[in-house]
């Protein structure tokens, strides 16, 4: 698992005044419990930006006033109309203590069904993981390279190792489904071998024709 460092500052005052001025700073105001007991500090807007703004999870390295401990993100707020970041809650990891976190799906491979017209359709674009800090995936990866048109990959489908899923194990993450075009397709075609065999029933009938016609000009002599 990816782990980004990330350092703060214990907080003199825990209350809204001191929160608005962390703010006015340039820094959130945060809190991490899971361990002994809770800290409040804050830190420096800017170290969320390879934590939150990034489709990759990670784990987080942090440093308090010289105190080390390993983090994730829990929970953050935002200002519903600017969309800063008001307040962020981080969990201390325990190495025995398993932890839920949502996974980012990967796939990748050429389905066949791709090439004869289908269309790929993704669902799930993370999955919710539970696991230890030291089995968590930091992504998983799904081989689409054998799904023809109609053929999908469910949640149960996915191998887990030392980690579960927690989503709805008969949830489709990803198929190929038929496109409008292979539709029309597959409709014209019944369509158009249906009109064949009346149009060569049509050449017999026109060759009967000839042998009524000279029958007709030998009675004339």
């Amino acid at each position: 698992m990816r782990t980004v460092s990330m350092s703060g500052f214990l907080r003199g005052n825990v209350g809204k005044k001191d929160a608005k001025k962390i703010r006015r700073d340039g820094s959130v105001p945060c809190v991490v419990y899971g361990g002994k007991e809770q800290m409040h500090f804050f830190t420096d807007t800017k170290n969320f930006q390879k934590i939150v703004f990034t489709p990759e999870v990670c784990f987080v390295k942090l440093t308090i006033e010289g105190k080390e401990m390993d983090v994730i993100l829990q929970d953050i707020q935002y200002h519903p109309v600017t969309d800063n970041i008001m307040h962020a809650d981080f969990m201390e990891l325990k190495a025995d203590k398993p932890i839920i976190m949502n996974i980012p799906v990967k796939i990748f491979g050429t389905a066949p069904g791709v090439l004869k017209g289908g269309k790929v359709v993704q669902k799930y674009r993370k999955l919710k993981v539970k696991a230890l800090p030291g089995n968590m995936p930091e992504v998983i990866d799904i081989n689409i390279g054998s799904l023809e048109i109609g053929q999908n990959i469910k949640i149960a489908d996915i191998p887990a190792e030392n980690y579960s899923l927690l989503d709805n194990k008969n949830n489709t993450i990803v198929g190929v489904v038929v496109t409008r075009a292979v539709e029309e397709a597959a409709t014209a075609a019944p369509t158009a071998e249906a009109g064949a065999p009346a149009a060569g029933a049509a050449a017999p009938a026109a060759g009967a024709a000839a042998p009524a016609a000279d029958a007709k000009a030998k009675a004339k002599k």
